[in-house]
């Protein structure tokens, strides 16, 4: 019987829990973090404010859970389309494809990118981000690149950066086709350059 109850309690605490989660997703995406207040979640969700306060610090500490939350949604969607059965170089590629897609949810792109930095901090923000879909790039270049000479964690973030600037121009309204194609390219001349660099023996 304790056994039960407690977890009914679990369940009902998780429950409260992605409600409000939920609910801060869509005030955040749709009026930001600055414009959103922790009544109009907490009615939103149809949660006490008493409730939100026992999960969460304050209406930032609740910020930063969507942040996280949103953050590993990506890194899971990457790593199931991107699995350990590809080769580096497909895997990569997939990966990148469901990177951009993933980015694609209304309004995900707005709260990792431009309200989490401001909202959290850029260390924050880049913390979060390297835990998930910057750590799954950072593994698909190590695996796909074998030259010594090449720094993978610095690649990476250099990397990284461009496939947010790719998810930032398809959010503001950039033809989607041709903005994957381009980062493909760009990755594909990426994975391209060692080769040749080894093979002219340069």
């Amino acid at each position: 019987m304790q056994a039960k109850m407690t977890r009914n309690r679990q369940a009902r605490a998780e429950a409260t829990r992605k409600a409000l989660l939920d609910a801060a997703y869509a005030l955040f995406t749709e009026h930001g973090y600055a414009g959103t207040s922790t009544p109009e979640i907490c009615a939103l969700a149809g949660i006490t404010r008493g409730a939100l306060y026992h999960h969460f610090a304050d209406k930032q500490d609740l910020f930063r859970a969507v942040l996280e939350r949103e953050a590993k949604s990506v890194a899971d969607e990457i790593r199931r389309l991107a699995p350990d059965t590809l080769d580096g170089r497909e895997a990569l590629a997939a990966g990148s494809i469901a990177y951009l897609d993933a980015m694609a949810r209304p309004g995900r792109t707005r709260l990792l990118l431009v309200e989490g930095p401001t909202v959290l901090g850029a260390d924050e923000a880049a913390a979060i981000d390297a835990r998930n879909a910057a750590a799954t790039l950072e593994a698909g270049l190590d695996d796909a690149i074998e030259d010594p000479g090449v720094d993978i964690a610095s690649l990476a973030r250099l990397v990284s950066a461009a496939f947010d600037r790719a998810a930032l121009e398809i959010d503001g309204g950039r033809e989607v086709d041709e903005t994957r194609a381009a980062m493909l390219w760009l990755l594909g001349r990426i994975l391209d350059g060692p080769r040749r660099h080894r093979a002219s023996g340069r």
